[in-house]
């Protein structure tokens, strides 16, 4: 979806924590700034924008926050979820993820380069990034919409129609080795229907489940077994509801397993779906301007974090976009 003159320019919405993450361990923090702090997420965070909107050419851009990393109603449900990210030092507060000490500062600093830029960010209270990206892209009536993550869980947004498309960017290996997502990709790599290919990979991944969030799955249930079931069920419900159909096409082994799945698959689907109508929040409008808003400020933010070379990117990248 790279943009030419006859395709629209894409709403790009970029998942920061999982960018930043990503940025923080994939660069050595040997350059730091001139007081010593690290600023190796800021400069890697910073030139990643920078290349994304030189490919991509947006015209709007929005950088989607966790105001919650993990909401209490998925908490409730699922008590597992993203309960081994919980930072257990005597120090830390209840409930607090655990994040490395010389990324904690840099995210702020990352807040101040995007705002002086004019970049908008966007959250929503007591939810996670996924939720803002979610109902970013599901409510988007007009633009074609790139959401940029490290996060499978977000292949569930991609479709074709309603129109304007959705693609996932995935930069689970960073951002050089990211693959674009649409349906038809969606479809080929994990074996879920073409034809609702976003819902039935959420499908999938709940009876799959995920040990990077916490989720165990049904027991017995593999991600090849479960992309079958859904591809020839068509979705969850579905398939449950074949559970209890003496007449359906399901071997015993696995109705039994979902039976004593049922309690879980209750709470997980819930979990597992992103929010598509969310309370969204933005900062500042998202449409990208070739000069940044605060022109000075972002200077003196690039001087006083040494990061004069990616700030330089960035501007020149916007600069490009109109």
């Amino acid at each position: 979806m790279t943009t030419t003159e006859s395709t629209p320019c894409p709403l790009l919405l970029l998942d920061g924590a999982s960018l930043w993450f990503r940025a923080y361990y994939a660069i050595p923090d040997k350059i730091t700034a001139p007081d010593g702090r690290s600023v190796n997420a800021l400069r890697g965070f910073t030139d990643m924008v920078a290349s994304l909107v030189t490919k991509h050419r947006p015209a709007r851009l929005v950088v989607c926050l966790d105001l919650d990393w993990r909401p209490r109603y998925r908490v409730d449900l699922v008590p597992t979820y993203k309960a081994h990210r919980l930072d257990t030092s005597a120090t830390a507060e209840p409930g607090a993820e655990e994040v490395p000490d010389r990324l904690t500062p840099q995210v702020e600093m990352i807040l101040e380069v995007l705002a002086a830029a004019g970049i908008a960010t966007g959250g929503a209270e007591g939810l996670e990034a996924d939720d803002v990206l979610g109902t970013l892209a599901s409510t988007e009536l007009t633009d074609p919409v790139i959401v940029v993550s490290g996060d499978r869980d977000l292949l569930q947004l991609v479709r074709d129609t309603p129109e304007p498309p959705v693609r996932v960017l995935y930069a689970g290996r960073g951002l050089a080795k990211a693959e674009l997502f649409g349906p038809a990709e969606v479809a080929a790599k994990y074996g879920v229907p073409q034809e609702n290919a976003g819902p039935a990979y959420a499908d999938m991944a709940t009876l799959r489940g995920d040990s990077s969030d916490g989720l165990p799955g049904a027991a017995g249930i593999g991600e090849k077994t479960a992309a079958t079931l859904i591809s020839r069920f068509g979705s969850l419900e579905a398939l449950r509801a074949a559970v209890d159909d003496p007449g359906a096409d399901l071997a015993q082994g696995i109705r039994a397993k979902l039976r004593a799945a049922a309690g879980y698959l209750d709470a997980a689907a819930p979990v597992v779906r992103v929010v598509r109508d969310a309370d969204v929040i933005l900062s500042r409008p998202d449409n990208l301007h070739p000069i940044p808003a605060d022109a000075d400020a972002l200077q003196e933010l690039a001087r006083v974090y040494n990061a004069e070379s990616p700030v330089a990117r960035l501007v020149t990248a916007l600069a490009n976009c109109s």
